[in-house]
């Protein structure tokens, strides 16, 4: 799951639903990332990357992704 790819996803992927639609997914709030947890993430690739989001920002790592954001 944590390959080139998913990274470039998550730098410039837009969040399609929601409070923070619009929003690139490595910007979206830590709170609202940790609702999903516990409300339950959405199916498919879009419930995988924001998993992977939370899981970077919780380790410190999201700084890794943000400079994708202007490749």
């Amino acid at each position: 799951m944590l390959d080139k790819q998913n990274l470039l996803k998550l730098a410039r992927m837009q969040m399609p639903f929601g409070k923070y639609a619009g929003r690139v997914l490595i910007d979206l709030p830590d709170e609202y990332l940790l609702w999903f947890e516990k409300k339950g993430f959405p199916e498919g690739e879009l419930g995988q990357l924001l998993q992977l989001c939370l899981a970077l920002k919780i380790e410190g790592l999201d700084s890794v992704v943000k400079p994708l954001k202007n490749m």
